[in-house]
């Protein structure tokens, strides 16, 4: 990771940088073009939010959702395409977890996107081979 790249806990971010995250990462829907203010909650809402920055610009990030006592889940870990393959996302889950266990969280689980398992097993996480992730249908 070069060293003009810090990563720190914040509270609040860049309307701009989180939404060109979010486009990167392809999670941007086209309903969130009228209401990217759901944006800053996220950030200021999450138990520990972190953000990746080259000077001012965050060129990465990544949640955590949690009591912030037993249990919490990392999510949106994302790094802009120029900056991959530098560790950052690495660092921004190792801070997340150090934050976390800070707490006294003791259960830090996450969802990976298909074909990013090894990315997270390197970290620590392993497969719930007896658990099957599911999701709410309205």
């Amino acid at each position: 990771m070069s060293d003009n790249i810090k990563i720190k806990i914040i509270k609040s971010a860049s309307m701009t940088d989180l939404i060109e995250l979010y486009k990167s990462a392809g999670w941007w829907k086209s309903s969130y073009d009228k209401d990217s203010e759901f944006l800053k909650h996220i950030v200021k809402n999450s138990a520990v939010f972190a953000g990746a920055f080259s000077d001012k610009k965050m060129i990465g990030m990544g949640r955590a959702i949690s009591d912030k006592m037993s249990d919490a889940y990392i999510q949106d870990v994302a790094v802009l395409e120029q900056f991959k393959g530098q560790g950052i996302g690495k660092k921004i889950i190792k801070i997340l977890i150090e934050k976390l266990k800070g707490k006294g969280v003791d259960w830090i689980g996450l969802i990976a996107e298909p074909g990013t398992s090894s990315f997270y097993q390197d970290l620590g996480f392993e497969i719930m081979e007896s658990h099957i992730p599911l999701k709410y249908k309205d």
